[in-house]
């Protein structure tokens, strides 16, 4: 795992902190500091004019702007089911909770006035509320009802309780049938949005809004894609594997 800080001159003009890290742009968003065809202003003028204090901002922009990525050896088939399904719920559930609803009121506000110019985006906006809807029915489910079973079947296996078998009875759906249902419905959804826009490939001449569209859909897609790794590649089959066990 490493980090990678922005450094953020005086002089640095808004809309070149949104292109170097698109992860800014909720902090300008909550300075209602314009970014995009507005944001050709140095930043210590736009604190100067609007009575915002540079440092403060300056420190929220470089938090924001923070990249961790974890190192290409780990090895998440070794950690246990316990911290497994904590990593998932405290990375990437957590990311979609804070992020999608951002995210779809940045599409919301660009789509609406860009009907015209980019109408393929109207399509994209309308299956990223389905896929909102989907994911957050998906969180719930898994927080509620997916995880707590896996984590008991996978602690009565390993303490070899004598009730264990019963264990599996109490699942409403087989799991392997929630499984395929998941990964068909989410991945299909995201590769529909791929194909409209272009596997995120930004357009001639296209304005901020536009790069911070793709890059949030393009965030949306690299997070699923490794969430739904974890899970259909790793937790699942191990899950269905103990239940294997636990029926025999």
């Amino acid at each position: 795992m490493f980090l990678s800080q922005m450094i953020i001159a005086p002089n640095e003009l808004v809309s070149n902190i949104v292109k170097q890290n698109h992860h800014t742009a909720d902090v300008f968003r909550k300075y209602s500091i314009e970014y995009c065809c507005g944001g050709n202003r140095p930043l210590e003028t736009v604190c100067i004019t609007m009575g915002i204090e540079f440092e403060k901002l300056k420190k929220e922009l470089e938090e924001a702007g923070r990249q961790v990525q974890l190192s290409p050896f780990t090895e998440f088939s070794s950690w246990n089911t316990d911290f497994l399904i904590s990593y998932i719920i405290h990375v990437h559930h957590l990311f979609l909770k804070k992020t999608l609803p951002g995210t779809a009121a940045i599409i919301k506000d660009f789509t609406e006035g860009h009907k015209k110019q980019y109408p393929e985006l109207q399509e994209a906006a309308i299956l990223f509320q389905q896929l909102q809807h989907e994911v957050t029915l998906h969180l719930t489910y898994e927080e509620e009802t997916i995880f707590p079973y896996i984590l008991q079947i996978a602690h009565a296996h390993d303490n070899k309780d004598s009730y264990a078998k019963l264990l599996v009875k109490t699942l409403r759906k087989p799991l392997h049938v929630i499984i395929k249902h998941e990964e068909e419905m989410l991945s299909a959804l995201i590769l529909k949005i791929r194909l409209l826009t272009n596997n995120y490939i930004l357009p001639p001449n296209a304005c901020v809004n536009h790069l911070l569209v793709l890059c949030r859909l393009k965030d949306l897609d690299n997070d699923l894609m490794q969430h739904i790794y974890l899970e259909n590649d790793i937790l699942f089959p191990r899950a269905l594997r103990i239940e294997s066990a636990l029926l025999k």
